[in-house]
C-alpha cells in the first residue's frame, strides 16, 4: 500500500452507499475501510483486485471502541500506511414518529450518527498527513429536517455544527469539509420516482456524484470548514 496510490479511510465504507464509494475510489486511492460487520468476501475480494485494501472492525455500540481504534490506527502506522484523508460516513436512518420516542432508541440515534462519527474524527485527525482532507457526510435534513425522523436530524444537525469548529481546531494542517446530501440509493420501501421529483435536476442523486465532491473536496486546498450541499435543487 505505501508508496502507491494515495490511502484514505472510509468509516462505514463495507455497506450500501460507502461499498460503492469505495468502489469508485478504488480506482485512484488504496483504501482502509472500516464497518461493525465483516465485508462481503465475494465483493471484497473483486475490490482487492482493484487496489489495496485494509478492513478494520470499529463498532459504534462497542464500550471498548476508542481503545480498539487507537490500537487499529497505531498498528497502520507501524505498516507504513500514511492516511491522506478520511471520510466519515457512518450512521443509521431510523423512521423515529413523535410520540413514540424512548431515551434508549434516542441514545442509540445519538451515538451512531453524532458520538461515534465525533470519536473518528478525534481519533483520526492525528493521524491524518499534512495536507489531508478529514470529511463528513451528512445529509440535507441539515437544512429541511425530516419530520418522520426528527432525532435522526437534530443528530446531523449537531454534527454539522463540528464542521467550522473542527476546521478551526484542526487549521492550518488539517482542511475539515462536510457534504449534505439529497437522496442517493434510495431504500426499496421508498418512491424513487417521487422523491426524484421533488428535485430541480429531476432525479435522484448516484454514488459517483458523491465520489466526485470528495475528490473535489480533497483536492481544493484552499477550502475548509464548509458543508456543501448535493440534493439537485429539492
Amino acid at each position: 500500500m505505501p508508496g502507491e496510490k494515495p490511502c484514505w479511510i472510509l468509516v462505514g465504507g463495507m455497506r450500501r452507499l460507502g461499498a460503492a464509494l469505495a468502489e469508485d475510489l478504488a480506482r485512484d486511492h488504496a483504501l482502509v475501510l472500516t464497518g461493525s460487520r465483516e465485508a462481503e468476501p465475494v465483493w471484497l475480494k473483486a475490490l482487492e483486485r482493484r487496489t489495496s485494501i485494509r478492513t478494520l472492525r470499529w463498532d459504534a455500540m462497542d464500550p471498548d471502541l476508542g481503545t480498539q481504534m487507537m490500537a487499529d490506527l497505531a498498528a497502520l502506522e507501524s505498516d507504513g500506511i500514511r492516511l491522506e484523508g478520511a471520510v466519515l460516513l457512518a450512521g443509521a436512518f431510523p423512521e423515529q414518529r413523535f410520540g413514540h420516542w424512548t431515551m434508549d432508541d434516542l441514545e442509540r440515534t445519538w451515538r451512531l450518527n453524532l458520538s461515534f462519527p465525533t470519536l473518528c474524527a478525534q481519533a483520526l485527525a492525528p493521524k491524518l498527513a499534512d495536507g489531508a482532507c478529514l470529511q463528513f457526510l451528512l445529509d440535507a435534513s441539515i437544512h429541511h429536517p425530516f419530520l418522520k425522523r426528527l432525532p435522526h436530524s437534530a443528530s446531523k444537525a449537531g454534527l454539522a455544527s463540528l464542521i467550522p469548529g473542527l476546521a478551526r481546531l484542526l487549521a492550518p494542517r488539517i482542511r475539515v469539509v462536510g457534504h449534505a446530501l439529497g437522496t442517493v440509493l434510495p431504500d426499496v420501501s421508498n418512491d424513487a420516482d417521487r422523491l426524484a421529483a421533488r428535485t430541480l435536476l429531476q432525479r435522484n442523486g448516484e454514488p459517483a456524484d458523491v465520489a466526485r465532491a470528495l475528490r473535489f473536496a480533497a483536492q481544493s486546498p484552499y477550502l475548509t470548514g464548509e458543508i456543501i450541499t448535493q440534493d439537485g435543487g429539492r
